[in-house]
């Protein structure tokens, strides 16, 4: 009987976390054959992109290599952009491979599966807003955060001759008071600091300006409202020009129009209003939403085909009668911890266990200044309130917890002295 072949569609997460445990258990024992597809040859955990936008995360450090980490926990790697899947034949189109020269390495190509598992992730939503692809950066892959950084830099560096400056004062909007949008505008106050004491700029914190914009009553609308009113608090003790109940109805050059027709002008803009799964999944012929989610049922498994998984912010899983498990990396590990149960369950032929996601509190990081948030949530309980330096170290553990989960023990405690070393040996901000 030939061996399964189970293919992951995603690196990020949630699906570089479970290639890790199947390549632990079925795969060293070759009891199936685990693959693991991305465009990209190295992983990022995507809550430390806007570290990497302002440069405070060094990616070369930080950065997990696929092709080694894959010879070292019994899985494959294979580099390839997905286009379609043929559900009949179990089979995915893969797009052809090109280098930075535009010419073709590698062909369009098929690859055949006997169980799939779309760990996707998940992109900005711009709800269509005019402007916003032309003049707003994103923050949802490294490529994004590097290309954000060097436009920071650059707009730093024409700060110092007057005749180049757009505005008075160097000016970034921010759309989105999410995780993303509140912890990048606090790394921004970091990032000018630093770049002022390496001499890269003259400008100091006075001569900087932030305007993060929310259209929801409240900053981080799905956490607390304590949690919301301090990191508001702290922001704006920051310097941070908070704006709420206020939508952005186009983005021009160099400026936000909102729906009261404020003119709020800018040097640089990101757009971190909203999430999606990326558009082609609505192409697949499978059960999506409005989001472009993959419909799955409790198992993770697809409404229209028991082989096809989702897991992860691409993925619709149902969480009681009217609500959906939210997009978060803490769920994105725990369905990969199901899921690894899941389908060993599959190969030998025993039932599936259901998801049940438990909110373990969400963290949010102030960059050096602070951190915010709430621990051991539940139904019935707010849990735990956290904040400053206790906080910090709380934040800190839940990369350590995402390196354990893909690492192992040894080779986090490895890292977590490299991190302390490097603290005294490198800049504390990369600059290229």
């Amino acid at each position: 009987m030939p061996t399964p072949r189970i293919v992951i569609v995603g690196a990020g997460a949630g699906g570089l976390a479970l290639a890790t445990r199947l390549g632990r258990t079925l795969g060293k024992r070759k009891r199936a054959e685990i693959v693991l597809l991305d465009r990209n040859t190295t992983h990022v955990w995507k809550p430390l992109l806007h570290e990497l936008a302002t440069g405070v995360l060094n990616s070369s450090m930080d950065e997990v290599d696929l092709r080694g980490h894959s010879s070292a926990h019994f899985y494959r790697y294979q580099r390839g952009s997905l286009t379609g899947v043929d559900r009949e034949q179990q089979t995915l189109q893969l797009a052809p491979i090109h280098d930075e020269d535009g010419q073709e390495v590698l062909p369009a190509r098929e690859l055949a599966y006997d169980y799939l598992v779309m760990a996707i992730g998940s992109v900005s939503n711009d709800f269509g807003t005019p402007g916003v692809a032309e003049h707003c950066h994103f923050i949802d892959s490294p490529e994004q955060a590097k290309a954000f950084q060097r436009d920071m830099i650059n707009t730093f560096l024409r700060y110092t001759d007057p005749n180049l400056r757009q505005h008075t004062q160097l000016t970034i909007g921010i759309v989105g008071g999410g995780a993303t949008g509140v912890e990048l505008a606090a790394e921004l106050f970091d990032a000018s600091r630093m770049l002022n004491a390496y001499g890269v700029t003259a400008l100091d914190n006075q001569q900087i300006s932030v305007h993060l914009l929310e259209a929801a009553p409240r900053l981080l609308p799905g956490l607390s409202e304590r949690v919301s009113q301090t990191v508001k608090t702290e922001l704006e003790s920051m310097g941070v020009t908070v704006h709420t109940d206020t939508a952005v109805k186009e983005a021009q050059a160099y400026q936000l129009l909102t729906g009261d027709d404020e003119v709020i002008k800018t040097d640089i803009n990101v757009w971190a209003a909203g999430i999606k799964a990326p558009p082609f999944l609505a192409e697949l012929g499978l059960t999506t939403n409005k989001k472009n989610q993959i419909e799955v049922k409790s198992t993770l498994q697809s409404v229209d085909d028991e082989k096809i998984f989702a897991l992860g912010d691409c993925a619709s899983c149902p969480m009681g009668e009217d609500s959906t498990v939210p997009p978060r990396a803490q769920a994105a590990h725990q369905q990969a911890k199901l899921l690894a149960k899941n389908l060993v369950n599959k190969l030998e032929g025993k039932p599936l266990a259901d998801f049940r996601y438990r909110d373990h509190g969400s963290l949010v990081s102030l960059a050096r200044y602070d951190a915010v948030g709430n621990l051991m949530r539940s139904s019935a309980s707010r849990g735990l309130f956290l904040e400053g330096w206790l906080a910090r170290q709380a934040y800190a553990s839940l990369y350590r917890m995402h390196q354990l989960s893909i690492h192992g023990a040894p080779k986090t405690g490895l890292a977590w002295l490299v991190d302390k070393l490097n603290r005294y040996l490198k800049p504390r901000m990369k600059l290229h």
